[in-house]
């Protein structure tokens, strides 16, 4: 006989996007029966997700707050021409945290481990033949087709690293751009989390998807031997590849994961053109739907898509942006174009981060002596994408 659970809301897939969902409905609808549906052994997969406090309004902090593993007051970014300390609280979450906080927020029976096979607006097959059936479902179990979107590749290996000595950091790296460029812009990112862990992700704006982790790695490795960081371990290690996009064709992304549906995260498309970021607005988008008065199937599809759709159109000028980056700049002197943009104002570089950049700010990106060929600036922004 088919077993059947019954409740008002159900999330398919338990990463980022899906667990501040369960976040924010716990914090502002503690009376809902929200069930999680997750394949994975742990919630929030492997990850570190970092950002700024200005990413975060001022009323989503309650959802926020309990997540945050580390906290800086302060960044570094190194280039080979412009070296900078600035001033900026900035935040880190890992996957482990993560996942504990999200179970402690949930019975244990809200979170249902298995893989889901067929989802609709209020109906859940899983694949050990159970269902689930709410009032609303919300799709966030992972990006959609990206063929229908024209984009460079953010690609990157981290490992965190137990040294046998103090590594000397007392703040985050967050581009060291110092190093080779091969594979289009390269740059390390470093987070120091103890006086003798840190974790190095060697990241890449490349023009494929193509990740060698062997490679990579032990790029990382020869990284923490030029700072003279000897591990003692690597504790953990992540790799990624996510879009840059440039262009492309939101109403075909959406569908190629069906219509009817609620999504969230990049299965939604919700994500930073440039910077891959989705925190922000996996925040955002959590505290409108536990805000919201219908919490219906149809009432969900409509929100979350009307919302990404609608970032999606505000978010053009990122994309001309990409155009630009992989595009006008040869691929060994993509740094050229990011080393000029932090020299500008801390409050626009937060903005952009955000990607609340006023129309000030996008003026000031573009004005003065540009950092790649006029010509090819042109022809990068007339050439045609989906």
């Amino acid at each position: 006989m088919q077993s059947k659970t019954i409740c008002d809301l159900a999330i398919v897939g338990g990463g980022l996007a899906g667990g501040l969902i369960a976040l924010a409905l716990k914090h502002h609808r503690p009376e809902l029966d929200v069930r999680v549906i997750e394949g994975d052994v742990r919630l929030g997969g492997n990850h570190v997700w970092s950002f700024f406090d200005t990413d975060i309004a001022p009323g989503d902090w309650p959802i926020v707050e309990p997540l945050i593993g580390w906290r800086w007051q302060d960044y570094d970014i190194i280039f080979p021409a412009h070296s900078r300390t600035l001033e900026a609280v900035y935040n880190s979450i890992d996957s482990e945290h993560f996942d504990a906080v999200v179970r402690a927020a949930l019975t244990p029976d809200q979170v249902i481990k298995a893989r889901a096979i067929s989802v609709t607006a209020t109906r859940i097959k899983l694949d050990d033949q159970r269902v689930v059936e709410a009032k609303g479902v919300i799709d966030a179990s992972g990006g959609g087709d990206f063929s229908h979107l024209s984009a460079g590749w953010q690609k990157f290996v981290g490992q965190l690293l137990v040294l046998d000595r103090p590594h000397g950091l007392t703040r985050p790296i967050v581009m060291d751009a110092s190093v080779e460029q091969v594979d289009g812009y390269r740059f390390v990112y470093c987070l120091p989390f103890s006086a003798t862990e840190v974790f190095v992700e060697d990241t890449y704006y490349s023009d494929t998807p193509d990740l060698d982790v062997a490679t990579v790695s032990t790029r990382v490795s020869e990284y923490a031997k030029a700072k003279g960081w000897h591990p003692a371990r690597v504790e953990r290690v992540e790799s990624g590849v996510l879009p840059v996009t440039t262009g492309g064709d939101f109403v075909a992304y959406w569908a190629s994961t069906g219509n009817d549906v609620a999504k969230a995260g990049m299965r939604s498309g919700l994500f930073h053109p440039t910077t891959g970021y989705s925190l922000p607005d996996a925040v955002r988008l959590a505290s409108r739907i536990a805000r919201a008065p219908d919490l219906s199937g149809a009432a969900l599809q409509k929100l979350t898509h009307d919302y990404a759709q609608a970032q999606w159109q505000t978010r053009g000028y990122y994309r001309m942006l990409d155009k630009m980056l992989f595009h006008a700049a040869e691929p060994d002197q993509r740094y050229l174009v990011l080393e000029r943009f932090y020299r500008l104002a801390p409050d626009l570089i937060r903005r952009f981060y955000a990607g609340q950049s006023t129309w000030a700010d996008k003026l000031r990106i573009l004005s003065g002596k540009p950092p790649v060929p006029i010509g090819r600036a042109v022809a990068a922004l007339l050439r045609r994408t989906k």
